[in-house]
């Protein structure tokens, strides 16, 4: 799948200049030119039998949380007739607690979170497989919603997350 990301990005040291080479679609978030721009490729991909990976949040939180998504990037699978397929993360520690450690939110810099992440033995990643949903005669705008209710059900802490946070 070819992810998106913000234009930042594309010019942090090493992992920039892999996202680069990976073919990733960058957004600039503050152009609405440059999302329809996006949006264009995106839909290119799509019709050439490609598969888009999106964070529909459009920002990154410690993972207790899963934010209103954004339904705009959405619009290709729906202009194209394909189905999305929602995708829940969630990082763990070895015990099965939510763990904090590749948390990259608010005041933490890239180098924190990769320093954090190195720092930390073992980080679990549970990944949960929602069901796909069709976007044949809906709204981005439903879709968008249909898919946040799908992952917070995947990723809703558990009273032992909770208590650990």
């Amino acid at each position: 799948a070819v992810p998106v990301a913000k234009k930042e990005m594309a010019s942090w040291p090493l992992i920039g200049f892999a996202a680069r080479l990976s073919g990733i679609f960058f957004v600039d978030r503050e152009s609405s030119k440059d999302r329809q721009r996006t949006l264009h490729k995106i839909t290119a991909e799509v019709r050439r039998g490609g598969s888009i990976l999106l964070f529909p949040e459009g920002t990154t939180t410690d993972g207790t949380q899963v934010l209103h998504f954004h339904a705009a990037l959405l619009q290709p699978a729906i202009a194209t007739g394909h189905a999305i397929q929602p995708l829940a993360l969630r990082y763990l520690t070895p015990e099965g607690r939510h763990t904090r450690a590749a948390a990259y939110d608010g005041d933490v810099t890239l180098a924190a979170c990769l320093a954090s992440i190195i720092a930390t033995p073992r980080i679990d990643v549970h990944v949960s497989i929602a069901p796909g949903m069709s976007t044949a005669g809906t709204h981005r705008r439903d879709i968008a919603t249909a898919a946040r209710a799908a992952i917070v059900a995947h990723v809703a802490p558990t009273n032992a997350d909770a208590l650990a946070a």
